[in-house]
């Protein structure tokens, strides 16, 4: 009688589910392709086009004009199609995903505030249906399997001249923990995979980089501490869920293919082939193994806007390469922001906005700024209420930022500006300059800034002082505006004689060219002494800027924030009018300076190839592919 009264239970949820929230998710790549086209959000291009760097530059030029996905019918030396652009507008990626969003937003509010599902329990019927559908599932077809082919044969994509070689841009990086091996237990994770070039032997080793904090380096320890070498899987496009997943910032233990199957609205199905778990729905699957041998990597274009040097890095032995019928390659092209993995960062945070507030007691949101290449610099604002009778200053919003910055891949952020919400309930982290302003008008230079120094940094910034090392700074805000800021260039005003064309970037904020920088201990002593020379006192100047060109920097707010916090390492290249160092505490009395001028040990910028340029610009002439969409 119980199992009759078990089945009944179970045939009702399915039925319940169905109605309420039935699987309507893309199933694979090429569904979303055509849905897409048939939505005049994606062309064709039907002429053959070169993957070393040609396909890249369509895909900037028609990602910067605001157009549509792109298919890439005929790749020269591989029999795949390719795909771009897919995840290149808000609009696009809200169509991709109009069928999940809304209920995974309703899950996650759920998770914050379970007691407002039960007050509305007709309202969030869907909310179990979903979580159902977080649950991997075992599947005996598996379509990725059957045929094979080797590395040589898939599109080798090359973005920038200076890249090592060809490189995945959207792969979905598969491990399990040794001590729980199965899908639950799993990582899915963007982590960069060169194909080929440097001294990597060709189909049958490939480049695998993954980046300090980040998910596959636990489970890689674990495997290393059992001295066995680590399976590998490495899926490639699929239902469109499952690329965003893996760049999912989720806690350590929670693993992305749940939050995949919410997402494409369809459990994250899986096959097992010898020791490797199989994306069943994938186009692509790469299977091999870890061991204990590293290789150059790189170097790459990355989204710091800069190429991110060789160092060595672990090689994936592969094992073999399987692919479905009508396989279709997805890439992407990284370079400085915005490019399409900035959607990718927007729609991040708006399904995980609203989980913050609940981790980290008192702040109310955060965001890294993705034109300063996203950890370079994090916003927020959390609440001030320490010693609500004194005079008001950062107090609570310091134990904030040290929680931010102990938080996930919120750690990574090198500059960290935080303001108190009481100082203006309406202030928005997404009005990026109406912030800074906030933030000038009331910090203290003499005792708001709070450095840490011989740290982690994102291992994709040199701005540091060497490999994953750099130092932080919290510049916090908190009470009344105490501060003028100049909204027009100031008369009268005179500069050291090693600046010059002085610039207003944003109020407050003044750019100046300076000469190229040499070395540290040379520039020390330059900028000490010139930061004696600058007459700005009652200007409404507080931060100045050494650029190696103001003009550039100075030209909108996009381009200041890119060179002012790509280029500078907070312990090395702060430095301030009228500065003292009391008790262990740096301050200043007068405007802060940082030197974001370019520095020796700092990687190359990215630059496009002239001659690539030229050919694509011909494609988007008349009676070209590309004419009026670039």
């Amino acid at each position: 009688m119980k199992m009759v009264s078990l089945w009944f239970s179970v045939r009702c949820m399915i039925l319940i589910s169905s109605l309420v929230s039935p699987e309507v998710g893309y199933s694979n790549l090429r569904q979303c392709i055509l849905d897409l086209e048939s939505r005049g959000m994606l062309i064709r291009i039907k002429t053959e086009t070169d993957p070393d760097l040609e396909m890249a530059e369509i895909h900037r030029r028609v990602f910067a004009a605001g157009g549509p996905a792109i298919l890439y019918e005929k790749v020269k030396a591989s029999p795949f199609p390719a795909v771009s652009n897919i995840f290149g507008s808000a609009e696009r990626c809200r169509y991709i995903f109009r069928d999940s969003l809304k209920k995974v937003e309703k899950l996650i509010r759920a998770k914050i505030d379970p007691v407002s599902v039960l007050k509305q329990p007709f309202r969030n019927l869907d909310v179990p249906f979903t979580a159902l559908n977080s649950l991997p599932k075992k599947s005996w077809m598996a379509p990725v399997l059957k045929n094979r082919t080797t590395i040589d044969k898939l599109p080798a994509i090359r973005s920038w001249p200076d890249d090592g070689g060809p490189f995945i841009t959207l792969p979905q990086v598969y491990t399990e923990d040794i001590a729980r091996q199965n899908p639950m237990g799993s990582n899915l994770g963007m982590y960069r995979i060169q194909l080929s070039g440097n001294r990597y032997r060709q189909n049958e080793e490939v480049g695998m980089h993954y980046q300090i904090h980040r998910g596959i380096g636990v489970h890689h320890a674990g495997w290393i501490e059992k001295g066995m070498d680590m399976p590998v899987s490495i899926f490639v496009g699929g239902p469109p869920s499952h690329s965003f997943s893996a760049v999912m910032p989720l806690p350590e233990g929670l693993s992305e293919v749940m939050f995949a199957g919410m997402l494409g609205h369809r459990r994250w199905r899986y096959k097992t082939w010898e020791q490797f778990r199989i994306s069943a729905d994938a186009d692509f699957c790469i299977v091999g193994t870890v061991a204990k041998k590293f290789l150059p990597e790189g170097p790459f274009g990355d989204h710091l806007g800069y190429y991110s040097l060789s160092h060595d890095f672990p090689v994936l032995n592969v094992k073999a390469v399987f692919h479905r019928d009508g396989a279709i390659w997805p890439f992407t092209v990284v370079g400085r922001p915005p490019q399409e993995d900035t959607f990718f960062g927007k729609l991040i945070h708006e399904l995980t906005g609203p989980i913050v507030p609940s981790e980290i007691a008192g702040l109310h949101a955060m965001h890294a700024v993705d034109a300063a290449g996203v950890h370079p610099l994090l916003l927020a604002i959390g609440s001030e209420r320490y010693v609500p009778y004194a005079e008001r200053k950062p107090r609570e919003i310091l134990t904030i930022a040290n929680a931010i910055l102990g938080f996930n891949q919120a750690s990574l952020a090198k500059y960290l500006m935080i303001a108190a919400r009481e100082d203006d309930p309406k202030l928005h982290l997404h009005d990026i300059q109406k912030f800074l302003i906030h933030i000038l008008e009331r910090t203290d230079w003499n005792t708001d800034l709070h450095f840490q120094t011989c740290t982690t940094i994102d291992t994709l910034d040199y701005s540091g002082s060497g490999f994953n090392e750099g130092s932080k700074v919290v510049i916090a805000a908190a009470g009344p505006a105490r501060y003028s800021l100049a909204t027009e260039m100031p008369p009268g005003l005179r500069l050291p004689g090693i600046f010059s064309h002085a610039r207003l970037a944003i109020p407050g904020v003044l750019v100046v060219s300076g000469p190229p920088f040499e070395n540290y201990p040379i520039e020390n002593k330059k900028l000490e002494e010139a930061a004696r020379g600058f007459d700005c006192e009652g200007m409404g100047i507080r931060l100045i800027v050494i650029a190696d060109e103001s003009g550039f920097t100075a030209k909108n707010l996009n381009n200041f924030l890119w060179v002012t916090f790509t280029r500078s390492n907070p312990s090395h290249d702060i430095y301030g009018m009228d500065s003292f160092i009391e008790n262990k505490h740096w301050g200043c009395r007068g405007a802060l300076i940082i030197d974001a001028r370019i520095k020796p040990h700092h990687a190359p910028l990215l630059i496009e190839d002239p001659a690539i340029t030229k050919r694509v610009d011909a494609l988007g002439a008349a009676g070209g592919p590309l004419h009026g969409m670039i």
